[in-house]
Parts: C-alpha cells; structure tokens; sequence
C-alpha cells in the first residue's frame, strides 16, 4: 500500500478533531443545530489553516444521513454513510470542487451555474466549493452575482481564498464569511506531538517547536516539514536532526555570542564567528535569530512573568536579562535588525561566505 502523507492522513474529519479554529467551529455549529443555513460561504485565511477541510467538514454536516440511513442535517456527521465516506474519499457526485485558479473564466462558470439548477443526484444538497475564488475574472464573478445571491433550495457555495481583497463587495455582500486564524505555535506543537505519539515516531519537544516556528501558523506546512523531518531523521525526530533539516541556528552559538558581548571578550567573538562560518550556518539567520532572542530578553526585563518555562532558552533569557541592562538590550536588537539588510554590503570575507 502506498504512503500517505500525515497531512492527507490526518486530516481532520469532523469539526471536533478541527484544530485552532474555535470560532468558525463555533458559529458554524449552532447554525447547524439551529438550521439557520446560509446559501453561501466565504473562508479566507492563509494557506494551509483550514479552508478546504472546513468545506468537506460541511459538506458532510449537510449531507449527512446518520449511520441508520434516517439522519439529518447534522454538526456531528457520522462518518459512516454513504454522504460521508465518499465525501471524505473525494467521491460523492453533489460536493464539487473547482479550482478558480484554473478554471477562472466565463465559460467555466456559466457551466458550472447551468448543472446547479437539476436536482442532487444523491445528496441533501449539492455544495459547491470554489477555491482561490480571487483568481477568477471580472466576467466570471459578474456571471455568478444572481445565483450567489438567489440560488436554488438544494444548492450551497463555499468559496474559499488566500486574498479576499481581490473579491468584488458585490460578491463579498452575498456570502457569510469566515476569517481562518493562522494557527498558534501551541496548538501546532500538541497537534503534532498526538499524531507523531498515534504514529510511533519518537520526537522530542524542542524539535516539534522548531517545526512550528517554520510552518509560519499553516498546519499543514508542519506537517508537510514533520513528514521530511521523518525521512531526514531516519523516524527519530530529534532537534539536533530538524536543526540540520530547516538550516536553522542552534541557539547555543547566539547565548554564547551575547556571554562574549558582557565579558567584553572580543577574541571570543571572533571565534564563534569563525565557528558558524566553519559549519556554514548562515549569518543572515543568525542575526534574525539573534534578534527574536533579544526581544525576549528585553520582554524579560520589562515584564520577567512573560517568560514562558516551555522555551528552551527560558534560563538563559532570565539570565541575561539581569546582565545587560535596557539601553544596551535596545542597541544590540537594532544592530541585528540593520545588520539583516545591509549583510549584503558587508566587505569581502576570506572566512565567511554565508
């Protein structure tokens, strides 16, 4: 049999296993056990946060018939029907997804708005999902304005997007639209601890935090990089391995630099310096690093309970929060800052070429 992503694997199914999206779970739910059902949807967010898996997770919730064949429109679908097992294996003939991106014409809508008058051929409703919809043109949305706003009884749209400031308030003022949150560090790390722990994959806590800081708040990059983590890591997910993965700098080098800055040892700093260059880690890393890490120093000095114990330089940060003081904290954050944008004027080096 072959491999399945964990992103495709784990995708969740129902709006309880729906992660980091409280608030579109939420509303969507009581308007599902109330049955104030709106005609149209609109879910915008960030890629990989949600979107499409809202748009099955409704889908089914509409569709659903209950394990006994006699259910209703549901906020718990059963996952054991016909409506909800083909939906979840793409098959179900009345949930339709398009992708405007390359169906983004006039002719394409209008084909599409023709078939949505005949009845479902199995389904409650026949849901039309429409992804990146900002991608379609100007005629394309002027075609679908009347059905948008007077569809028939049997037919729902979902549309979903990355850019809703390319959709027309024409289109905007028909639908209910849904704001998908970019998903917190937290909620990224426990999510994939229970899958990585339901997989049998040894990993530890810092790696899992360093793969949510480059999933950048898309769940499903965390995945996409735990899966490559996996391969890389030959199944151990360590942070020594996801370190060398993501290229990302071992905070070592950085506490080490700042010890060698308040000992006023400038050999030191060379030195570390020449060490980075030797394992080819790049500066420009380091110094956004280095940046991330003096604001949480300066966050200690001004407000030491927002320190979190789950960080895994907590220590060093209360440390040498007492060891330099404000000003200086202050002026080491904007030479990193500055130092970002002009390491590309930086004379010629013969040690590093980072």
């Amino acid at each position: 049999m072959s491999y399945q992503v964990l992103a495709r694997k784990w995708r969740p199914r129902d709006f309880t296993t729906l992660v980091g999206q409280e608030h579109v779970v939420r509303a969507l739910t009581h308007a599902l056990e109330q049955q104030r059902l709106h005609h149209a949807y609109l879910f915008t967010g960030t890629r990989g946060v949600g979107k499409t898996t809202l748009s099955r997770i409704l889908a089914k919730a509409l569709n659903c018939t209950g394990a006994d064949g006699n259910g209703g429109i549901t906020a718990q679908p059963c996952g054991q029907c016909k409506a909800c097992t083909e939906i979840d294996s793409g098959r179900f003939v009345d949930y339709i997804e398009m992708d405007a991106a390359s169906n983004r014409g006039v002719d394409e809508m209008a084909q599409l708005l023709d078939k949505a008058v005949y009845a479902p051929a199995s389904g409650r409703f026949k849901v039309y999902m429409i992804d990146e919809v900002h991608m379609l043109t100007n005629h394309a949305f002027n075609a679908m304005l009347k059905t948008l706003e007077e569809p028939p009884g049997h037919v729902k749209f979902i549309l979903a997007t990355t850019d809703p400031q390319k959709i027309p308030v024409t289109v905007l003022s028909r639908c209910l639209q849904f704001n998908l949150k970019q998903m917190p560090p937290g909620h990224i790390v426990s999510h994939l601890d229970h899958i990585l722990a339901q997989e049998g994959i040894g990993h530890d806590g810092n790696a899992l935090r360093l793969l949510a800081q480059a999933a950048h708040g898309s769940m499903r990059d965390a995945l996409s990089l735990t899966d490559q983590a996996i391969a890389y890591s030959a199944g151990q997910v360590s942070e020594e391995a996801v370190r060398g993965m993501l290229g990302a700098i071992d905070q070592g080098y950085l506490v080490q630099l700042l010890d060698a800055l308040a000992a006023e040892d400038g050999a030191a700093l060379i030195g570390i310096a020449d060490a980075m260059a030797d394992r080819s880690l790049s500066f420009a890393g380091a110094l956004q690093d280095l940046g991330s890490l003096l604001h949480k120093i300066a966050l200690a000095q001004a407000v030491p309970a927002s320190v979190q114990d789950e960080w895994p330089e907590a220590g060093d940060v209360r440390r040498l929060a007492g060891v330099f003081d404000a000003q200086e904290i202050q002026l080491f954050y904007q030479i990193a800052n500055l130092g970002r944008s002009e390491l590309a004027l930086r004379p010629t080096n013969t040690r590093a070429s980072p």
